[in-house]
């Protein structure tokens, strides 16, 4: 709950606190509590934040198995597949890399290549 900080979540927090101190349960267990915040936040796109992220993701100074890794946790639930899904891999490669594979007399024709 700490990083809920701003709009409507903030209120929603201050809300869930004072029930808390007030002892109103409105939460038997734990998972109903997270089912309930994926529904009020989340906003019923999924898709769109999966692609979001997956646009800011770059590799940066990671080792390659490190993005492939982010990058596979990235792009599930994002319905990227097929020929976009490779040109978001190579975007999100560092500039050594994707210059090297331009450069290649047999450029890879999937991510797993």
């Amino acid at each position: 709950m700490s990083y809920v900080q701003e709009g409507s979540a903030d209120v929603w927090k201050k809300n869930v606190l004072e029930d808390l101190k007030g002892e109103i349960l409105e939460y038997e267990i734990v998972g109903e509590f997270f089912v309930d915040i994926r529904k009020k936040f989340r906003g019923g796109n999924e898709e769109g934040v999966k692609v979001a992220e997956l646009k800011r993701l770059e590799q940066e100074r990671r080792s390659m198995e490190e993005f492939v890794q982010e990058f596979r946790r990235a792009v599930r639930g994002s319905g990227y597949e097929g020929r976009p899904l490779i040109e978001e891999f190579k975007r999100g490669l560092n500039r050594m890399i994707r210059r090297k594979l331009i450069e290649i007399e047999r450029p890879p024709t999937s991510i797993k290549q």
